[in-house]
């Protein structure tokens, strides 16, 4: 469908704010796909996101076989958050406040014993640096200097805390906090502190505030059921997994875990899925992996290095005045005629149905091919705020696609106007590792399937057929070289480095951490894996002195005996070709190297040798 201002024309310019206004089928799949796999969503508020550390005397004691102390290791996770959030989600809030401390360091020092190192704010590179301040040694001797380590009241830290969060102005989506600590019982008994802790997490709670517990290695282990079951959250759905019971002791278990509870879920979508007679499941749509891109540039005026919005506006070509998108019009032509219409006949046109998975039966597994897969899918879960009852239904659904190993095939219109497609719902059951964590969700993912013409049919090159022996060699080698691949371990050696340039302008650092690029193949180690196999290999394919590196000589042609003959031109057409070509007027179509040699074999000398002149002396020869 073609776009059409009536009664002036579309420039350039002026195209990419109409085609902002108006999305054909094309522009909106393409649209969907950005936003599915990783593009830009709108949010109702920010995250904020409150560490709560322990800076009791207990955390600063080293851990055996030289590892580092529960302190330092708090400080290292809070960084790594610090930094991904400046990253992914600049606009989150972030605090930083230590209780158990000698000094005090709070609005208007209403509670003692309770430091607030970093208020909710957006993260920046100035708190980067004052985070490392508090690491390793010298760090642990400048926590002791700044804080120090006193008496103990839960009760006073998580009243701050709720100040801090009364204290923003702006909306906030999500509100967590964090406790880091390695006591189990910071008050030793003391039950009114108890009960003041208890009373005071239930109202954060009663506000929206999730309460989770990051315990940390204890001598003698950490029991949670003595004080702490009381005051963290409940799961936010059954998916969660609650409260961990063991504790950490290793800094990977630790970031593994905050990383999992800090990131928080956001739907694509929240649709229903019909299952027929009238039974519907809300379910939401999550896009389980996104790729990573490079953030995109932001223009900055030169003079006050302030960012500079643009805006564009369509004016009428001959009367200038401003146009509104109520004022222009999408047209197609059809039978020489342009055919006019409005946005709403468009959308009209466009919409097939409302926006939903709708059942259409259960295919066995084997039936999804691998080719199958041709775009990133996502992931549904059930939404059982949106209807009761969803994530029982949903529940007994998934356990019975897996008993049967079937997966449903529906058909997915995930937005308004969108075209349906058919999709397969792939089951997926949870699984956790060996810290509780989980590596992967229960629910279904949507696999977009190929219609028909998306499947093309390709003729394989005919090679010749390798022997028994060479196949064996090559068995040989690929076991040996094969290994378990984890999605997690590569990292975009161009993203890595992106991002080491801004941390290190950003912190004031003489010159960016070094990275590995893991992508590049371990050479020694593959060699010491392959041993002789490589060259046993070479002997039974390639002839004996084969070197892949060194290219082969040129076969140069002998002169006839008599030395040196005359070369004579290649030509590719003969004379009598050459003089149809003439009469018919197509000598155009040959190219410049024919024309120049045919001018060679008929012994026509020409002044240039631009085509259009070696045609018309060729035409001046042979017409007449």
């Amino acid at each position: 469908m073609t776009n059409y201002h009536h009664p002036y024309r579309a420039d350039s310019r002026r195209m990419a704010e109409w085609n902002a206004f108006y999305h054909n089928e094309e522009e909106g799949q393409e649209e969907e796909e950005a936003e599915l796999s990783g593009g830009d969503y709108k949010v109702s508020g920010r995250d904020s996101l409150v560490f709560l550390v322990d800076a009791s005397k207990e955390m600063f004691i080293k851990g055996e076989d030289g590892r580092p102390s529960n302190f330092d290791m708090t400080m290292q996770v809070v960084r790594s958050v610090y930094t991904s959030k400046i990253i992914s989600s600049h606009r989150d809030l972030v605090a930083l406040v230590f209780y158990g401390t000698e000094q005090c360091k709070n609005p208007r020092n209403s509670f003692k014993h309770v430091y607030v190192y970093h208020d909710l704010d957006e993260p920046g590179a100035k708190r980067v640096q004052e985070v490392d301040a508090l690491r390793g040694e010298k760090g642990a001797q400048l926590a002791a200097q700044t804080l120090g380590s006193g008496e103990t009241s839960l009760g006073d830290a998580l009243w701050c805390c709720a100040n801090l969060y009364s204290d923003i102005k702006l909306r906030l989506a999500h509100k967590r906090l964090m406790i880091f600590t390695c006591r189990d019982n910071p008050h030793e008994g003391d039950s009114v502190k108890d009960r003041q802790a208890r009373t005071k997490a239930s109202d954060l709670k009663e506000t929206g505030v999730f309460i989770d517990l990051m315990h940390l290695i204890k001598p003698g282990g950490f029991d949670v059921s003595l004080f702490f079951r009381d005051i963290v959250s409940p799961p936010e759905d059954d998916s969660e997994l609650g409260l961990q019971l063991e504790p950490c002791d290793k800094l990977e278990d630790l970031q593994k875990r905050v990383r999992a509870r800090e990131t928080k879920r956001r739907a694509l979508a929240r649709l229903s899925l019909s299952l027929g007679d009238g039974i519907n499941v809300a379910v939401g749509v999550y896009a389980t992996a996104v790729a990573a891109r490079k953030p995109s540039s932001i223009r900055l005026y030169r003079e006050t290095n302030e960012p500079v919005r643009s805006k564009t506006r369509t004016f009428h070509m001959q009367t200038g005045s401003l146009l509104l998108p109520s004022e222009m019009k999408k047209a197609q032509v059809y039978g020489r005629k342009q055919i006019v219409m409005e946005k709403d006949e468009v959308d009209a046109i466009k919409k097939f149905d409302d926006p939903g998975l709708f059942l259409i039966g259960f295919k066995p597994m084997e039936k999804l091919k691998p080719h199958h897969h041709i775009r990133p899918s996502v992931f549904i879960y059930p939404e059982e705020d949106e209807v009761k009852g969803s994530a029982s239904l949903f529940s007994a659904l998934l356990k019975k696609c897996i008993e049967r190993n079937l997966f449903a095939l529906c058909r997915f219109i995930s937005r308004r106007n969108y075209p349906p497609r058919f999709v397969a719902l792939v089951p997926q059951m949870e699984e956790v590792d060996e810290g509780k964590v989980q590596i992967t969700p229960p629910g279904f993912n949507v696999i977009y399937l190929p219609f028909a013409d998306d499947i093309r049919n390709l003729d394989p090159p005919r090679c010749p057929a390798a022997s028994q022996t060479q196949v064996d060699k090559m068995k040989e080698i690929i076991a040996k070289l094969r290994f378990k691949y984890r999605n997690d371990a590569f990292e975009n050696p161009v993203l890595q480095q992106h991002f080491r340039n801004l941390e290190a302008l950003a912190l004031d650092m003489n010159e960016p951490e070094e990275i590995e690029d893991l992508i590049k193949p371990k050479v020694d180690q593959i060699d010491q894996r392959l041993g002789p196999l490589v060259e046993e290999f070479k002997d039974l394919v390639y002839p004996a002195g084969y070197n892949p590196e060194t290219k082969p000589a040129p076969k140069r042609k002998t002169a006839d005996s008599g030395g040196g003959a005359e070369k004579k031109p290649k030509v590719e057409v003969n004379a009598d070709d050459l003089r149809a070509h003439v009469q018919n007027g197509t000598l155009g179509k040959l190219t410049v190297p024919v024309l120049k040699d045919a001018c060679k074999l008929f012994g026509i000398k020409t002044t240039g040798t631009k085509k259009q002149e070696l045609i018309d002396a060729l035409t001046d020869q042979l017409g007449s």
